[in-house]
């Protein structure tokens, strides 16, 4: 390749043979623009470890070829203006990233990951995740779902009404015979809660009235809604 500022892409990502590599590098010590492409090139691969692989659209590899061709093949001048250069940076940054999906055996399309999933996430969208909902009177409705794999539930209301004043809605899991304590809702008419305790065998939850500020080993209050893990969900 007779200019050899176009291997500035390709050195980042380390696509060059041994030779290349080293004209290159001999290049790179004199010249401050390739320098600062190549940095910028390595900062956008390294984003790739940040990202989560989702299906690409069949029209992805069809464009990502057709851009390529209008990559920069040359470094910008020395004379050119930072806000021009500022502006360039970004197509740079995706071409780092298509060039690296295409080195590693085809097209891998990137999207960047939102951050991790909350637990009560994690369980709404468990693979395994069975749901259970009553609606209460009054149209109220209360679901709870259920993950076995990842040992949890989790208590979705919608339109609750507000516990009697100095209570609070207790929710429990049901073990046999036994109601084992589980957590407190919090105020408000819509919540996700996730449940405490051993949700894989429980084979029911429920939600009851009781003091507000009061630990119970066992319901003493009345019963909102039993749901029953043995039904179909």
């Amino acid at each position: 390749m007779s200019d050899i500022h176009a291997l500035s892409g390709a050195y980042a990502v380390d696509a060059l043979d041994d030779i290349e590599r080293a004209q290159f590098e001999r290049h790179l010590r004199g010249c401050d623009s390739c320098t600062r492409e190549v940095d910028s090139l390595r900062e956008a691969s390294g984003l790739l470890a940040e990202t989560t692989a989702a299906a690409p659209p069949p029209s992805l590899r069809d464009r990502v070829l057709a851009d390529i061709a209008t990559v920069r093949p040359l470094p910008p001048t020395a004379d050119e203006p930072t806000p021009a250069r500022t502006r360039r940076r970004f197509p740079l940054l995706a071409a780092a990233a298509a060039v690296v999906a295409l080195l590693t055996g085809g097209i891998a399309w990137q999207v960047l990951d939102d951050g991790p999933q909350s637990r009560t996430e994690q369980v709404i969208a468990a693979s395994d995740a069975q749901t259970f909902t009553q609606v209460l009177p009054g149209g109220a409705e209360a679901t709870v779902v259920r993950s076995k794999k990842l040992n949890e539930a989790v208590l979705i209301t919608k339109d609750m009404p507000a516990a009697p004043t100095g209570h609070a809605y207790a929710l429990w899991l049901q073990h046999d015979d036994v109601m084992v304590p589980a957590g407190i809702m919090p105020s408000g008419t819509d919540n996700e809660v996730l449940l405490s305790g051993d949700a894989a065998t429980a084979n029911g939850a429920g939600i009851t009235v009781e003091t507000a500020g009061e630990e119970h080993a066992e319901p003493e209050g009345d019963v909102v809604v039993v749901f029953d893990f043995e039904s179909e969900a």
